[in-house]
């Protein structure tokens, strides 16, 4: 027998940074989990624990370089704590930071972004998973979750497969609601501005779901979709290595008023019924062909 695989650290360690520029206040609200390997496997198979960095002296030392340093983007917060433990510790092989990072926005009043006002912006969750061995250059991958998205027409499904199982009929005009997941990794570590970054792919996201403003933009497919949001991300990023992104169906199914003909209901496109259970779910990843070596 073998241990092919270890790690240990702590979870959910919450954390809020407060940055101050005079009166202008910038705030991070933050949970974050750390991982770490060690060279030996004496705690595992014997019981000595003289190598462990506690999981609590890994919690402090979150909330340290916290202070110490401050914090900018979480990429670069998770990849100064694998090199703290890397530093540090020369027994430690592998550090495993992930960050999840909770939106908050600035009040507005008057048409002015209040200096130290916030309100809660869920309407996304940010996150990072970096990952560095002593011998060997990170690996950052960034991503967002949660988001979730709807259009109201301009979405339709027909033309699929039509066998003694189908129930589905074709949909030429329906509601297109997804929550969406999605991850990038990085070319490079270094000389990259994360937060621009992540920005740039949200907004992707939202424009290709969405279209002008206007007239929209009509989608024959989830998965139409879901390869062009990915497919601009490349082009418009090439520190972008590769893009994974998951639509759930969110169904919104038309509210059976037939039975009620007295009322002179004759059609409905206006009352729905949500049903996110089951759903269903459509995913793919983007990457970039590797370059030739002559």
């Amino acid at each position: 027998m073998e241990i092919v695989d270890r790690g240990y650290g702590k979870n959910e360690v919450r954390l809020f940074h407060v940055r101050r520029e005079g009166n202008v206040h910038y705030i991070k609200d933050l949970e974050v989990n750390t991982r770490l390997t060690l060279a030996t496997i004496k705690d595992f198979t014997h019981g000595d624990n003289s190598d462990i960095i506690a999981t609590d002296t890994q919690k402090n030392t979150v909330y340290i370089l916290a202070k110490q340093r401050g914090i900018s983007c979480i990429e670069t917060f998770a990849l100064e704590l694998c090199n703290h433990f890397l530093t540090k510790y020369p027994h430690v092989t592998k550090a495993r930071i992930a960050i999840d990072q909770n939106q908050w926005r600035r009040i507005v009043e008057n048409d002015k972004e209040h200096v130290h006002a916030f309100v809660s912006s869920p309407e996304a969750l940010r996150f990072c998973i970096v990952e560095k061995e002593r011998a060997g250059p990170a690996r950052i991958t960034s991503g967002i979750k949660k988001l979730k998205i709807m259009k109201t027409t301009q979405s339709a499904f027909v033309k699929f497969v039509d066998d003694e199982y189908r129930s589905l009929p074709d949909m030429h005009d329906r509601i297109f609601c997804t929550i969406v997941s999605s991850y990038w990794k990085y070319n490079k570590a270094t000389g990259i501005d994360f937060c621009k970054t992540w920005n740039q792919v949200k907004d992707t996201i939202l424009d290709t779901f969405a279209g002008p403003a206007e007239t929209g933009v009509f989608s024959p497919s989830v998965q139409q979709t879901l390869y062009d949001t990915e497919k601009r991300v490349l082009e418009a990023v090439p520190e972008i290595e590769l893009i994974d992104i998951e639509f759930p169906n969110v169904h919104h199914y038309e509210a059976d008023l037939s039975k009620f003909p007295k009322l002179g209901i004759t059609s409905n496109n206006q009352v729905f019924i949500p049903v996110d259970k089951p759903s269903g779910n459509i995913q793919a990843t983007l990457a970039r062909k590797p370059t030739s070596k002559l």
